[in-house]
């Protein structure tokens, strides 16, 4: 059974349609094939929380917003998401006009400060439910479609190496990922670059290889770890150092050659992006929804890469396909000069909240085109996760020391 519909009965120009009716917000919680290792700690289970918005003309649409270990990465939970939703950014939108998606930011932003994930779960509903009114794939509502499929990497974060290896390797024959990003930073340096340089041994001449260190090094850490790491063959690295550290990434960006420095929890607003492009403080942005405040605001921080000459990365927060394929689309809109996306999140999950996932094909994935973000979400699967329903607890996240985490 789905939830999800199309056009109703209302034509789509009669604009009382458009009323915001009824939004609705639940947590799920769904496990993961196998630990997830961050240099903060490990995750065993994400916890999306799933956002479902009426218009008055009937139509149903989703949207997620999802953290990594709740609130490990910045300083939104599962809990603060529900909590302004249901409290704040649903009372401030019942009653307005749906098809306004800047109005209703302005209004959630006037409701409540911050809580960028919070609101780009409900701006993602309101997109959804607008486009199925009409009857069109969200992407032709921010902008229009540029790709049709994007290059789909796959983290390494086990902390293992042969599983990590073999892994990459099932992957790859299975023509589904030839860009693997290693998860560092929970080690000493030394360790996670013996650790690096041993995958893309395995690895050489078939993958691109990439990593994340998650904030965890200091600027010099960075300035002696990198350079090995480029000669083992990384050419992507994200977020080498804490969000604050603005000067590091400026003289990483200006010093280290063979490889690009990619901000993350440094860019979150256009603001932050604007300030990056100023400095010359990082060649690739990592663009995430949730991080962003939601899809409209995405477009705007990927114009002000677009106009610095710097790339974009589709990043991810271990979405379900909902999230995934609402992403998908605002970065199916982005200019060329891109490096691929991470939406792997569904593979990650023991299981999915979607009819059907969408396909990868040839080491790409392919871009959803039906009506919204071209999902359909199943109810006995949102029932089967739910949290309320289980009655299941907060995910406790386990934060033991790094050489601990690490064994």
């Amino acid at each position: 059974m789905t939830l999800l519909s199309s056009a109703t009965d209302t034509p789509a120009h009669d604009l009382t349609g458009f009323a915001i009716e009824r939004i609705e917000a639940r947590i799920l919680d769904i496990p993961t094939i196998r630990p997830h290792k961050l240099s903060f700690g490990s995750i065993s289970r994400q916890s999306p929380v799933i956002v479902q918005l009426w218009l008055k003309n009937g139509a149903c649409g989703f949207g997620e917003a999802a953290t990594i270990g709740g609130p490990s990465w910045n300083e939104e939970s599962p809990e603060s998401i529900l909590h302004a939703i249901t409290q704040y950014l649903a009372p401030a939108l019942l009653g307005e006009f749906g098809g306004g998606f800047e109005s209703a930011l302005a209004r959630m932003d006037r409701a409540c400060k911050g809580n960028a994930f919070a609101k780009s779960a409900v701006e993602m509903a309101l997109v959804d439910a607008v486009a199925r009114t009409l009857n069109m794939p969200a992407w032709q509502l921010l902008g229009g479609k540029v790709h049709q499929s994007l290059p789909l990497a796959w983290t390494l974060a086990s902390g293992d190496v042969a599983r990590d290896l073999q892994e990459a390797h099932l992957r790859l024959e299975q023509k589904r990922h030839h860009i693997f990003k290693i998860k560092i930073g929970a080690c000493a340096p030394e360790d996670d670059v013996a650790h690096v340089s041993q995958i893309a041994r395995g690895l050489q001449g078939k993958a691109t290889l990439t990593v994340d260190v998650n904030q965890a090094w200091d600027g010099n850490t960075a300035r002696r770890y990198l350079p090995p790491l480029v000669e083992a063959g990384v050419t992507l690295i994200e977020q080498p150092v804490a969000r604050w550290n603005v000067e590091a990434l400026r003289s990483l960006t200006a010093t280290l050659d063979g490889a690009l420095i990619m901000a993350d929890e440094t860019v979150c607003t256009p603001q932050d992006a604007f300030m990056l492009a100023s400095l010359k403080a990082s060649h690739v942005f990592s663009l995430k929804v949730a991080k962003h405040g939601g899809l409209v605001r995405t477009r705007k921080i990927a114009a002000v890469a677009e106009a610095a000459d710097i790339g974009w990365y589709g990043g991810t927060m271990l979405e379900t396909s909902l999230g995934s394929a609402a992403s998908a689309h605002v970065f199916s809109t982005l200019g060329a000069q891109h490096h691929g996306c991470e939406l792997f999140g569904p593979q990650l999950l023991v299981d999915d909240i979607v009819e059907q996932q969408m396909p990868i094909t040839n080491f790409a994935l392919q871009l959803p085109d039906g009506p919204g973000f071209g999902v359909e979400v199943s109810l006995a699967q949102l029932n089967r996760f739910d949290r309320i329903r289980q009655g299941q607890v907060p995910v406790h996240v386990d934060m033991a020391p790094a050489a601990t985490a690490a064994a």
